[in-house]
């Protein structure tokens, strides 16, 4: 069950802290995320935004703090017990993740791609898995391209798979670490325009990691600032891109704007 469904937020993060040998690169981020909101996370390289999505989902593992999603809240640091990895295990079916890079299968085609995960985590049957992966592969604008094979598709068509592929696991939240970043100028608006879609036709709750300052004025529900490990600004894009308040903010968006 979601979280949202009871009346609390989709994504929950508390007090995040994340060290790496010795050095805090999370100094205590606290950001809740509720049904249906796209949020953006934006700020300077090494600023702490990939890792904070990353530790939503456990790819990283908090050195302190609380992750929730949708309903499965999963404590930082400690020890992998077993009880924990199922909690893990249970948040990351709720949670479809974007990389910067695609990461697909180059010997499956498209649709095994898409089917994969439902069959081997979800154990779907695969006549059904199949459909599902049709069906999104329609959604995101492939629909003709159900049997090509990674390399024979542009990046922004292989990031697209790669959204398929996520959305094939149902998952109740979608996290976008960077999508576009390793795409070619003109290849960008086809992804971000499936996630437009995801936005606003399918209601997703989203947490998106992006340097696209125009897809957060026209998608996003709110905007959140990452300055050396902390949340420092957030609030509607029509404030923070028009009236930032503080100095590193409006520092940023100078040099992006």
């Amino acid at each position: 069950m979601s979280a949202g469904s009871n009346g609390g937020p989709d994504i929950r993060v508390q007090d995040l802290r994340k060290s790496f040998h010795g050095q805090e690169v999370l100094k205590g981020i606290d950001l809740d995320v509720d049904p249906g909101e796209v949020v953006v996370v934006f700020g300077r390289s090494g600023s702490g935004k990939s890792t904070l999505l990353r530790c939503v989902n456990f790819l990283e593992e908090p050195t302190a703090g609380t992750i929730e999603v949708a309903g499965i809240r999963v404590e930082g640091g400690g020890h992998r017990t077993r009880a924990k990895r199922e909690q893990i295990r249970q948040l990351r079916i709720r949670t479809g993740m974007v990389f910067q890079e695609f990461n697909l299968f180059p010997h499956m085609t498209a649709l095994q791609n898409v089917m994969e995960g439902p069959q081997t985590v979800l154990r779907t049957p695969k006549k059904d898995a199949a459909v599902r992966g049709r069906e999104l592969l329609e959604l995101v604008g492939l629909g003709d391209k159900t049997g090509q094979y990674p390399i024979q598709l542009s990046g922004g068509q292989q990031q697209r798979v790669a959204i398929a592929r996520a959305l094939a696991m149902n998952p109740e939240v979608m996290l976008f670490d960077e999508p576009t970043s390793a795409l070619d100028p003109e290849l960008i608006g086809e992804v971000l325009g499936v996630m437009k879609r995801l936005a606003t036709d399918l209601h997703m709750t989203m947490l998106v990691v992006t340097h696209e300052m125009g897809f957060a004025r026209e998608v996003a529900s709110r905007m959140a600032f990452v300055h050396e490990g902390q949340i420092i600004e957030q609030g509607p894009p029509s404030d923070i891109l028009a009236n930032p308040q503080r100095p590193e903010t409006i520092r940023f968006l100078q040099a992006v704007l």
